[in-house]
């Protein structure tokens, strides 16, 4: 009877550090995550400023996504070949197709106003008092007219810019969509906020 409760007393032993051990393992992880997570640009950073990155491979031809940068929508449009070709169609209707104003950094390109004529990037706010502009990809609807080949109209006011981001003539808004500093990190992704790595 003696020996075999001296037998048991190792295994509870075992048992209570085995315990322990664990519980130790879950405070420490508890404790790392905060740590951890620290590293992460803040809400606060973010709305500042810190450059934020964006994944464009889950993003269809013709469809639209919007990101957050500086507090801001950043809209992203796959643009179709046939959206592509509409571009220089329509000059004569805008403001200033050309993009001679500032609202595009250097090394991007026109009349697509981007680096891979593919995607735009454009910060999704009317130039003129703010509001966000609709991606509208439709083709001569009712309300937009027999002229209109897709792009953003403002429901606010009624600015409307193609699918480059050109304001279109006789609208508030006075001038194009900003296009913000950015960079592809690889094909299938780029960031925003940032244009380090253009050559």
């Amino acid at each position: 009877m003696y020996k075999q409760k001296i037998k048991q007393i190792p295994s509870r032993r075992q048992l209570l550090t085995t315990f322990t051990s664990v519980i130790g393992g879950i405070g420490i992880g508890a404790a790392a995550f905060p740590f951890l997570a620290s590293w992460q640009p803040s809400a606060k950073a973010k709305s500042a400023g810190a450059p934020v990155r964006v994944e464009l491979a889950q993003l269809a031809a013709g469809k639209m996504m919007v990101a957050e940068w500086r507090g801001r929508p950043i809209y992203i449009v796959h643009r179709t070949d046939a959206m592509l070709k509409s571009l220089r169609q329509q000059d004569s209707l805008l403001s200033d197709p050309n993009s001679e104003r500032p609202q595009q950094p250097g090394y991007i390109s026109r009349p697509t106003r981007s680096i891979d004529a593919s995607y735009l990037i454009v910060t999704g706010v009317c130039t003129h008092l703010g509001c966000a502009p609709t991606y509208r990809p439709d083709i001569a609807p009712e309300d937009l007219g027999s002229n209109w080949l897709g792009g953003f109209y403002c429901p606010c006011h009624g600015s409307k810019f193609d699918l480059a981001g050109r304001v279109f003539k006789g609208v508030p808004a006075p001038t194009n969509l900003v296009i913000p500093p950015h960079y592809y990190e690889d094909k299938n992704s780029i960031i925003v906020g940032d244009e380090q790595e253009i050559a």
